[in-house]
């Protein structure tokens, strides 16, 4: 398709926000130019071939879907399946090799046998569930609102009162997160369990004051009002590649290979595309990369400080493998089917995590390395071919945690690449009957089927900066009482300090994960801008 020389909007990014953005802008009635600089759209959400000549489609950097809404899929009309896990998360316990805690959702009987097994007090299993049921009752209240402009932080308040949430207000928005943790928990293991939802990609401990641990575990609890994790049947590439279709479908441009090398005020924007250098000029210019790329993009004319919250560190290592089959575990009373049905905790007991914290701000890698893991191919086997099925192979994706970006340097890299590597296998092996490393398959070159991705990795391969997984710091899915919300942008969270320049990407207010809410707010803010357009469907109340 021939690009426009003024299109109505040009969106920086091909992400699946910025596809999101382009599908809703397109739809209504705007010509949308999206610009990737990879020869591929979908960011970090798409599926790949890890290993030489093994087909094997791992969802490579994100790989499960919570908060992305009912309604985008609806409005956009995304054919994608979501599979439902039986097991919330296995957790072998350290102090009782053997034994481990297993939380099944379909048997609560099980479920609380379990917690005795690993020597949880008696009420142990109730208090946990008591306490994910309140946190429900607030993020009940708040899911309704992240399609909607932003509420302030009386709103919300008001929202969880009315929901009766307001004892959990206090605890997971007022303070940190450790007090309403210890208080209601007594398990050191059960304890480790629920604070690993406020640690995922974010290096902060559990009682830290800037309260990031609590932002980063409100989005892991509030996807659909219930904090479900799903599978996304064919791959996260499945979930990017419906949301290109719904771009192109629209009449989207969607323009890969095609590098941003500038964004000016008014519009402009200039691209590398075929070897050639291009400008183009549009009404609204939409930034699907993180803000703090964005800002070079500007070449610092924006005349503001730079935001700190912006520049924050990633704080994981993330590790695919391919396996012949799942590995023995010591427990005789688990099945490796149902351990890593959900997620399989390694070494992310509360002391182990505090621990690993204290190391990794001395400069040093926690040992053990607390990890979990999470094995796609037991749900949704369709990513291996019909040979790989048969013969019982699976993926497993680990995610470990406290690995802060400060610890790599563009010279340490490749060193501390195997370094982690080395610490990821210790760890997995530290809980296994088997070594893993026997397991591993092997791609038509003879190497063996692990791959290993530092935060540097991850910036370098899909642009985010510091490898931030939600492209900075997290925010709350409210504006403070004193924000100003004069305008669509800032109304709807999607803001920069040009009118015309709006974040649609995890950068904006209610970003991070694959969720296309960036991409739905953005473009909902550029409809209420400009009320001439068609197909605009009018912002939600917050009720």
């Amino acid at each position: 398709m021939a690009t426009s020389s003024n299109p109505d909007v040009v969106i920086v990014g091909g992400g699946h926000n910025g596809l999101a953005a382009a599908a809703y802008l397109a739809k209504a009635g705007r010509d949308v130019l999206l610009l990737e600089k990879l020869d591929h759209a979908g960011g970090a959400a798409v599926s790949a071939r890890a290993f030489d000549g093994v087909d094997a489609r791992l969802s490579r950097y994100s790989y499960l879907v919570s908060l992305l809404p009912q309604e985008i899929i609806d409005d956009l009309g995304l054919r994608i399946r979501l599979a439902r896990r039986r097991y919330s998360s296995y957790t072998p316990d350290p102090g009782r090799p053997g034994r481990g805690l297993l939380v099944d959702s379909g048997d609560a009987g099980a479920t609380a046998a379990s917690f005795a097994a690993v020597g949880a007090p008696a009420t142990e299993a109730a208090a946990f569930e008591h306490f994910y049921a309140e946190c429900r009752k607030l993020t009940g209240a708040l899911w309704p609102t992240m399609t909607s402009p932003l509420p302030t932080r009386s709103e919300a308040k008001r929202l969880a009162m009315a929901a009766g949430a307001g004892d959990v207000w206090e605890s997971l928005i007022e303070r940190p997160i450790g007090t309403a943790i210890t208080s209601r928990l007594h398990s050191d293991l059960v304890r480790g369990v629920v604070l690993t939802d406020a640690l995922i990609g974010t290096f902060a401990r559990a009682d830290s004051a800037d309260l990031q641990q609590n932002i980063c575990f409100l989005y892991h609890v509030l996807g659909g009002g219930t904090g479900d994790w799903d599978v996304p049947i064919g791959g996260m590439g499945a979930v990017s590649g419906e949301l290109e279709r719904a771009a192109r479908d629209a009449g989207a441009t969607v323009l890969t290979s095609a590098e941003v090398t500038a964004v000016r005020s008014g519009g402009s924007v200039d691209y590398r595309h075929g070897g050639e250098e291009r400008s183009v000029s549009a009404a609204w210019v939409l930034s699907n990369v993180a803000p703090a790329v964005l800002d070079g993009l500007r070449g610092g004319s924006t005349g503001e400080p730079p935001n700190p919250n912006h520049r924050r560190e990633g704080s994981q290592v993330k590790v695919n493998l391919l396996l012949k089959r799942l590995p023995r575990l010591p427990d005789s009373g688990v099945s490796p089917e149902a351990a890593f049905g959900g997620t399989f905790h390694i070494n992310e007991t509360w002391t182990q995590l505090d621990d690993a914290y204290l190391s990794a701000e001395q400069g040093t890698v926690p040992d053990p390395l607390p990890c979990e893991i999470y094995c796609h191919s037991l749900t949704d086997p369709s990513i291996l071919s019909p040979e790989l099925q048969a013969s019982g192979a699976h993926t497993l994706t680990v995610f470990g945690l406290h690995v802060p970006d400060r610890l790599i340097t563009a010279e340490n890299n490749e060193q501390m690449r195997a370094a982690l590597q080395a610490a990821v296998v210790k760890s997995l092996n530290s809980v296994l009957a088997e070594p893993i490393e026997e397991l591993l398959l092997t791609g038509d070159d003879g190497t063996p089927c692990i791959e290993t991705k530092t935060t540097l990795d991850i910036q370098r391969a899909v642009g985010m900066p510091r490898g931030n997984i939600f492209h900075g710091g997290l925010d709350w899915p409210f504006a403070e009482d004193d924000a100003p919300l004069d305008t669509p942008a800032r109304r709807w969270g999607v803001a920069t300090d040009d009118y015309r320049i709006l974040l649609c990407g995890s950068g904006a207010r209610r970003g991070g994960a694959v969720s296309a809410l960036g991409g739905h707010n953005a473009a909902m803010a550029v409809l209420e801008s400009d009320p001439q357009l068609f197909g605009v469907r009018g912002p939600a109340p917050l009720a």
